[in-house]
């Protein structure tokens, strides 16, 4: 059988980087391929090219055993290969089906004469989308009401009424609930039937079984290998992404005994958060433990004075504030990492250098003016101390890789010298190697007598790095446990029961 897709010989240079070095690659009908690597792998680099969006610098592309070369996304898309990003295009105000037909909006004239939008064939094409998906969507509704599953359902409907053949999916769940996920896995199983090829991109080892038929890995750029999914064990994929044997680290746990650094007393916010108390400690990594929804990223805002709260207080080293804002708490001691590093916590058109001193800009300023040699040289300090891989801090943060941009994001609020800080999905979207950098980081900051207060969507990792979990549903502290207290079953079906636990 020919493939519909193949790769030969790709690579793609970058100053001072191969991305990617000498890539073969090839999909077959009906195929839902596994895309594997750490970042900064060149998986990528790899979409990229594929989308049009990057020309290779050598090798050959073949779709149907016929070479092509694509200049732009247009080009892929007549190729019939559409990229379905981690970053959604959809415009919020849209309705369903204006974003499924987005820049492709049929006209008539009314009257004959009066040049408008045809929203008869709009609903058309976009039901036809949803149709073939089996998947109910109202096509009035703005995206903006839409939960982030149905976003992501509605930008693979707008793929789809594009006809590929090929669709690339760029970490599609890591935004979503398991439920969602079983519920896209269905799309992505029934576009495979379809005979439409798929490579899936995800750092998430336990979906590959349920989903993907084959896998390749990359590493530093290399095609590693492409093997079945039946041999795809999660030690396998991890040593042939890593290049070694790896093993969890054993961490030492904390029982400390140190002065409550952040203390939070009845803090409540109609409808989202319901009368919250719990205490951290210097020395002391305390876990949430919640499914999405539950209310983890609102506690960590409402504390950081992001968003408002209707009652309650919250106590950083002593000091009681009834009304926290961003400023006072950074004043008072506290940083927070937050959940989406690329729109809230970097600048990614801006250096290294600037995004790593923008909470801690009075330590290297005199007199109100920006002293640079002492900006670098704390930057400096920083990037050696956590380890940040990056040709110097000077380059635009937004070509770091994942791991290395939250390094970035951690390192900003570390030269501010905080006592407390909460850390909200800071490994979301970044390799099994770079996850344990940020968890032996979190470890060090807590030996080193800082509160750290950790969310995590990933159930394992909260169990696997905390000394405390608090369990959060519906916008309530529902329990709290030890991690020597329970196992991942039983700790997953506590964030997932019904019942109040006292």
């Amino acid at each position: 059988m020919t493939p519909i897709l193949k790769l030969e010989h790709v690579s793609k240079i970058y100053p001072g980087v191969v991305a990617l070095d000498d890539v073969d690659f090839s999909l077959d009908a009906g195929e839902v391929r596994g895309l594997l690597g750490k970042n900064g792998a060149g998986k990528s680099t790899l979409i990229k090219i594929l989308s049009g969006a990057v020309i290779p610098d050598s090798g050959t592309i073949t779709v149907d055993d016929q070479p092509v070369v694509m200049h732009s996304t247009r080009d892929a898309f007549h190729h019939g290969i559409y990229t379905v990003y981690q970053e959604m295009s959809l415009v919020p105000a849209l309705s369903v089906a204006e974003n499924i037909t987005l820049g492709r909006w049929q006209k008539k004239n009314l009257f004959g004469f009066i040049p408008t939008i045809d929203y008869g064939a709009v609903r058309r094409i976009a039901q036809s989308a949803l149709d073939e998906l089996e998947v109910k969507l109202d096509l009035d509704t703005p995206v903006s009401r839409l939960s982030i599953a149905q976003q992501q359902t509605v930008e693979i409907a707008k793929a789809l009424s594009f006809n590929p053949r090929v669709f690339v999916l760029d970490e599609p769940t890591s935004s979503l609930a398991d439920h969602e996920v079983q519920a896209l896995h269905r799309i992505v199983r029934r576009l495979a039937e379809q005979g439409r090829a798929i490579i899936y991109v995800t750092h998430r080892l336990q979906e590959i079984p349920h989903i993907a038929h084959t896998v390749t890995v990359l590493r530093d750029g290399k095609s590693v290998g492409t093997i079945a999914v039946k041999e795809a064990t999660s030690e396998r994929i991890a040593n042939m992404m890593i290049g070694f044997d790896w093993q969890r680290v054993h961490r030492e746990r904390s029982t400390s005994t140190q002065d409550v650094k952040l203390a939070v007393r009845n803090l409540s916010r109609a409808g989202v958060l319901h009368d919250i108390s719990f205490e951290v400690r210097g020395g002391e990594v305390l876990g949430i433990a919640g499914l999405l929804g539950s209310g983890r990223t609102e506690l960590l805002r409402a504390i950081f004075g992001l968003d408002p709260i209707d009652s309650g207080t919250v106590i950083v080293n002593g000091h009681e504030v009834t009304h926290p804002t961003p400023a006072l708490m950074k004043i008072n001691g506290m940083g927070l990492t937050p959940e989406d590093r690329k729109r809230q916590g970097l600048i990614l058109s801006s250096s290294v250098q600037r995004n790593m001193t923008m909470a801690s800009l009075d330590r290297v300023s005199e007199y109100g003016l920006l002293r640079l040699t002492n900006e670098k040289n704390l930057v400096q300090k920083m990037v050696d101390l956590i380890s940040i891989k990056t040709p110097s801090v000077s380059v635009k943060v937004g070509t770091l890789s994942g791991g290395n941009q939250q390094k970035v994001v951690i390192g900003n609020w570390l030269n501010n010298q905080p006592s407390v800080l909460m850390m909200d999905e800071p490994t979301r979207g970044i390799d099994i190697q770079a996850k344990e950098q940020i968890f032996e980081l979190m470890r060090s900051l807590a030996k080193q007598g800082l509160a750290v207060l950790f969310v995590s969507s990933e159930i394992e990792e909260v169990l696997d790095v905390c000394d405390r979990i608090l369990i959060m549903k519906d916008g309530r502290i529902i329990g709290e446990t030890l991690p020597s207290e329970v196992n991942l079953e039983q700790l997953l079906s506590r964030v997932m029961a019904e019942e109040t636990h006292g």
